[in-house]
């Protein structure tokens, strides 16, 4: 993959980063953003029709890597992020060993950088070994390049360590991502607790299962004065949560994933007894989805992350009870999220992709000033109205596990630009 010089012609500029929604061109040297007209381009692309829009940012993946590469490792993931429009991810910790030493933490940046593909950034365990017991050190694995903490898949149940864990990540200035779940009410569940899980004679979960949790972390963010980021949330007692502590200056913000956002518990009387549908958080009423949906319009959800859980198809075939949680999202992402929020007109693109841009930058603390010279070309090239009928045969990812199969969706990324060079066109991934 060489770098060149080009110029990207007639593509209408969506930078959340600097507020941009207009026609125009974006020129390239090198891997860099250049000022129009300084350099004499090798190749052009004409992006007439298409969204231009930089650093599309995932802040949530499971790549299985190291230990569980068979279902997913960090080349697979990589290109699994590049088919879906991603230029940047942020892994989660809970692989086998989990990521609570410094030396997996350099290792997993250093593996994105040999594929190229996709920028990685690690996420480290809150706990060691994700037990929930005993804290990392946090300073020597942000220090190793971690740029937040999660024990995802494990809710740190004990709220002495996750004040501990809080006040900790005030200091290093990097966020604690909890599970919220509260085990003594979830411990058997696999789905919503509603009634399609009654009709089916499925064990369920209801809401207080994921609000208790956030409520206590977020008053602990408040005594703390911590960075929390609440993953995955789904219901509407979390949601007035969240409020809560903006109202108070708190330092607690949140996501929501496209699966939450489009599907509801009402699935589970199409899909059956299939586990393609069984995620943690489980999918909620259409009350719940319609809550979470205004949460996101009107930015006190200022985050959209896939959650992205590739299973190998043996894991999923087993019964419903048995399967893992899980759903593999990154290739399906922004086409559900534009189905969704964009073309119901929920959301502008501007507001839209800010979930996917700034959002992510400003949870993680990271610096990015969009599309102007000298920034690195990190970008994405969309067809808001291109229709494709999702076949997770095409996945890039290993993970096939996926209640969109079949789903027609309407938008989707047709181009993936890492530091000036393509990693996707027209549904290729560069090898």
């Amino acid at each position: 993959m060489v770098k060149t010089a080009l110029r990207i012609r007639d593509a209408r500029i969506i930078d959340p980063f600097r507020g941009v929604d207009d026609v125009g061109d974006v020129w390239i040297d090198h891997g860099v953003v250049v000022e129009p007209g300084t350099i004499h381009p090798e190749t052009t692309f004409d992006a007439h029709g298409l969204w231009l829009v930089p650093r599309i940012t995932d802040m949530h993946v499971h790549f299985r890597d190291p230990g569980q590469t068979w279902i997913e490792d960090v080349g697979s993931g990589s290109r699994a992020a590049a088919a879906g429009g991603f230029t940047q991810v942020m892994t989660m910790a809970n692989t086998d060993p989990v990521v609570d030493s410094p030396s997996l933490v350099a290792w997993l940046a250093e593996r994105g950088r040999q594929e190229g593909l996709v920028r990685i950034l690690p996420g480290a365990a809150i706990t060691r070994g994700s037990e929930g017991r005993q804290l990392t050190d946090f300073y020597r694995l942000k220090a190793a390049g971690a740029v937040g903490f999660s024990d995802d898949g494990r809710p740190v149940e004990s709220a002495a360590v996750m004040q501990a864990a809080l006040a900790y990540s005030r200091t290093v200035g990097a966020p604690v991502i909890n599970h919220a779940q509260e085990m003594s009410l979830s411990r058997q569940a696999v789905v919503h607790q509603g009634a399609p899980a009654l009709e089916m004679g499925l064990a369920g979960a209801g809401e207080l299962a994921e609000s208790l949790m956030v409520w206590r972390d977020v008053q602990l963010a408040g005594a703390t004065g911590g960075i929390l980021h609440v993953a995955h949330v789904s219901v509407p007692h979390s949601l007035e949560a969240i409020r809560y502590a903006r109202d108070h200056g708190w330092q607690v913000t949140a996501e929501a994933t496209p699966h939450h956002l489009f599907f509801t518990d009402e699935i589970l009387r199409e899909w059956g007894y299939d586990p393609v549908t069984k995620v943690n958080p489980p999918l909620r009423p259409g009350a719940f989805r319609e809550a979470l949906q205004r949460a996101v319009a009107s930015g006190l959800v200022g985050v959209a992350a896939t959650d992205h859980a590739p299973h190998a198809a043996d894991e999923k075939s087993l019964p419903y009870v048995e399967a893992p949680f899980g759903i593999a999202g990154l290739e399906t992402a922004i086409g559900a999220l534009l189905t969704v929020l964009l073309h119901s007109g929920l959301m502008t693109p501007l507001a839209l992709f800010a979930l996917l841009t700034v959002g992510p930058h400003q949870v993680l603390r990271l610096a990015y000033p969009g599309l102007v010279p000298g920034a690195p070309a990190d970008l994405t090239l969309i067809d808001p109205d291109r229709e494709w009928l999702v076949d997770p045969k095409a996945f890039y990812s290993r993970g096939h596990n996926t209640p969109f199969s079949g789903q027609r969706l309407r938008g989707r990324a047709v181009a993936t630009m890492l530091d000036g060079v393509w990693t996707m066109l027209d549904g290729e991934v560069s090898s």
